[in-house]
């Protein structure tokens, strides 16, 4: 079985009952969306960069939301893939109000890998869609936090150093006005 698979047969197990919290859909099409656009939006990393970059975006939210462990991850998919989902998990709730947990990630961020930025920010973008679309007024906060976010932990460098893709250079663009 391939990496790919065994990692989308482990979040599939872990989001098992869960839903987005707008559409309803299973929780799983969200991890799996970030790492198609992420996929079909990053072509110039090497192919072993790509297949990890794949498993660990689809795993993305799997700690986070779930009762899976970095150790869980760590027996199954090695350093590298655990080492992206933990740059991509949020700090949790017993760290300390929204404020200083949004400080936290931007910070962890800020010395992600390229590649996990990469990441990010296709999972910003994914969730932009359904926020602004049924929460306008949580979309008030979403663009000032991921507005800062993007400015602080280097995601425009991201963009602009690998932006080589139309998605990159026209779809970065459109949502970088829409957050603004």
């Amino acid at each position: 079985m391939s990496k790919i698979q065994t990692a989308l047969d482990l979040a599939t197990k872990f989001h098992e009952g869960q839903f987005r919290k707008f559409t309803g859909e299973p929780y799983i099409t969200h991890p799996i969306a970030v790492a198609e656009l992420f996929k079909s939006s990053y072509d110039y990393f090497t192919d072993e960069e790509m297949e990890d970059a794949y498993c660990a975006a689809i795993l993305h939210d799997c700690v986070e939301d779930t009762d899976c462990t970095y150790d869980d991850l760590l027996t199954v998919f090695g350093k590298t893939i655990t080492s992206y989902v933990w740059f991509l998990t949020k700090p949790e709730n017993f760290v300390g109000n929204r404020k200083l947990r949004k400080t936290l990630d931007i910070s962890r961020l800020s010395v992600a890998p390229d590649i996990v930025k990469a990441i990010k920010l296709c999972d910003l973008m994914h969730n932009s869609l359904s926020i602004e679309e049924y929460d306008p007024k949580f979309w008030i906060t979403f663009k000032q936090e991921t507005s800062e976010l993007v400015s602080l932990a280097g995601f425009d460098y991201t963009a602009n150093e690998y932006g080589r893709h139309t998605f990159v250079l026209g779809e970065y663009k459109t949502f970088i006005k829409r957050i603004s």
